[in-house]
């Protein structure tokens, strides 16, 4: 059995290349630049691209499931290519925002329910995973400031979220690509535990071994130096999620454990996993 997996260099879908072949699966990674590196040792590698319907044949071909992330504008192209090549299961890595309260007004909801709702009508059975706070987000808020000034601007250090660890998120998928059951399947993903701002960055420092002094600032400057590593959209969101939670306890899963039998990793385990990032 082929399975193909788009977006290998990700941050959730190199780690399910890596569980697929672990577990002795035949294994088929595309890039639109193969030559480029940084791909799982192992597996098959072909040159493909989403956005390019013409490049997804040779991609897909013998191949009996996928695992793809949300590509909009690409989708058409992609379920087309999917029924055509026979593909049996596609599992795609969606957004918690689809079952969100307003997500009739988030433009992440509507692009990411727009792919689902492809698959839905392509054929192959779907299996869709819907992750709330990536931790890797804190990444692109957090990383620079830590490294070149050893502190943090927040807006709301009191706001409260669930982070997920990427390869949870991965865990997910390697279950649903290897085991029946999942076909049909839509699994919304919190993290754990619900911690602060303030906590995830004190969480980062332990990992690290340095103390991360904390600055509050207004919502203003938090959404201009947002937007210096983060497109206008996701400044926006996240925004107003920090200022809805305030206070306010994030909603939690035990999801991973149910359908993995393995409990979620906790963000203290993630910013251990990623101290050299933040070091």
């Amino acid at each position: 059995m082929v399975m193909v997996v788009f977006g290998a260099r990700g941050n959730v879908g190199r780690h399910v290349a890596a569980g697929l072949l672990a577990a002795g699966e035949r294994v088929r990674v595309t890039s639109r630049d193969p030559e480029q590196g940084g791909l799982p040792a192992g597996a098959e590698v072909v040159a493909a691209d989403l956005e390019h319907p013409e490049t997804l044949p040779a991609a897909l071909e013998g191949a009996e499931k996928v695992f793809v992330y949300a590509k909009p504008a690409g989708v058409a192209g992609f379920a087309e290519a999917a029924r055509s090549a026979g593909v049996r299961q596609v599992v795609l890595l969606s957004s918690a925002s689809v079952v969100a309260e307003g997500a009739e007004h988030n433009p992440i909801a509507l692009q990411h329910r727009a792919v689902e709702t492809a698959l839905e009508e392509s054929g192959p059975a779907w299996t869709f995973i819907r992750p709330g706070m990536f931790a890797t987000n804190t990444l692109w808020w957090w990383r620079e400031p830590i490294r070149g000034k050893g502190a943090v601007r927040l807006p709301y250090p009191e706001s409260q979220t669930a982070p997920v660890h990427e390869k949870d998120l991965a865990a997910l998928a390697v279950t649903a690509l290897r085991g029946p059951g999942h076909e049909r399947q839509a699994y919304t993903v919190y993290g754990p535990e619900s911690l602060t701002l303030r906590r995830q960055v004190e969480l980062i420092g332990e990992a690290i071994g340095r103390t991360i002094a904390i600055e509050v600032i207004s919502a203003e400057e938090a959404r201009e130096e947002l937007g210096r590593t983060m497109p206008p959209i996701g400044v926006e969101v996240i925004m107003k999620q920090w200022a809805a939670r305030d206070g306010v306890p994030a909603e939690t899963s035990a999801v991973v454990e149910k359908v993995t039998g393995r409990a979620a990793r906790t963000f203290a385990e993630w910013a251990v996993d990623h101290a050299g990032d933040f070091a």
